[in-house]
């Protein structure tokens, strides 16, 4: 399993200490790290195919970070796709309206015929991007319908119907930030947790400290802006339960 974090803020707070237990969770999860983060008013990606742990880059990002509002992060353990840059999270990428989307996955498609055409079209070989590719498709494809910018409204329901579509019998943990708005989705029992605190939520696969996590909604789309639930999406019931054989490879792995 890779491991997520995010957060939608009210104001700008530091977020260093969460970054750096974030990182050093990159023992178990060594094949890559990559940070969503706001740097002089732009949106600024990093990422590297080294664990974060071993990373000068990743330790110069944590010193770095100014106080954010709204962030992504990921750390990698690779079960499908090689080790390499292009399969580093987050993926991004323009719609035709020049939004940029910014897409984090924790999970495994295992049910996947709706993303496979997008395999000749993806720089690097995951599932993960695979299903970025489609989400932005949707997005397009809206956009050509209405010949207009989507508003908040349309976007959280292609997002919706995204995590609707691609959630029966597959792992979709996710993060989406459109610029704007975050989106965050689970469907596996005790994979993500958030924070409510006065300047918004935090979002982690894994609690960072031990103060006031809870685990994350089952099963539905959720949507934040400037640290506020936004959008709740509808309670699609396509919850992801490993077999046996699953869970003796995880076990295996010692995932």
């Amino acid at each position: 399993m890779c491991e997520l974090l995010g957060a939608s803020l009210n104001k700008a707070v530091s977020i260093n200490d969460y970054l750096t237990e974030f990182f050093s969770h990159s023992v178990r999860h060594p094949h890559g790290w990559g940070l969503l983060r706001e740097s002089c008013g732009k949106m600024e990606l990093i990422k590297e195919q080294l664990s974060a742990g071993e990373s000068e880059l990743a330790a110069k990002a944590v010193r770095t970070t100014q106080p954010q509002k709204t962030f992504l992060a990921h750390i990698r353990y690779a079960t499908v796709g090689s080790t390499q840059y292009a399969n580093c999270h987050p993926f991004y990428a323009k719609d035709n309206s020049g939004r940029v989307w910014v897409f984090i996955h924790n999970g495994t498609l295992y049910s996947d015929r709706k993303v496979l055409q997008y395999a000749e079209f993806q720089e690097g070989n995951t599932d993960s991007e695979r299903a970025f590719l489609y989400l932005i498709d949707k997005v397009n494809e809206k956009l050509y319908q209405t010949k207009k910018d989507l508003t908040k409204a349309e976007r959280f329901c292609i997002a919706d119907n995204f995590a609707q579509a691609l959630s029966f019998r597959n792992k979709l943990n996710f993060m989406i930030f459109d610029g704007e708005i975050l989106y965050v989705h689970k469907n596996m029992k005790q994979t993500l947790y958030y924070k409510k605190a006065s300047e918004g939520f935090y979002f982690s696969t894994v609690p960072l400290d031990k103060k006031g996590w809870c685990e994350f909604p089952d099963g539905q789309l959720f949507a934040y802006l400037d640290g506020r639930c936004l959008f709740t999406g509808t309670a699609h019931g396509n919850m992801f339960k490993p077999t046996l054989q699953y869970i003796t490879a995880m076990d295996a792995m010692n995932i």
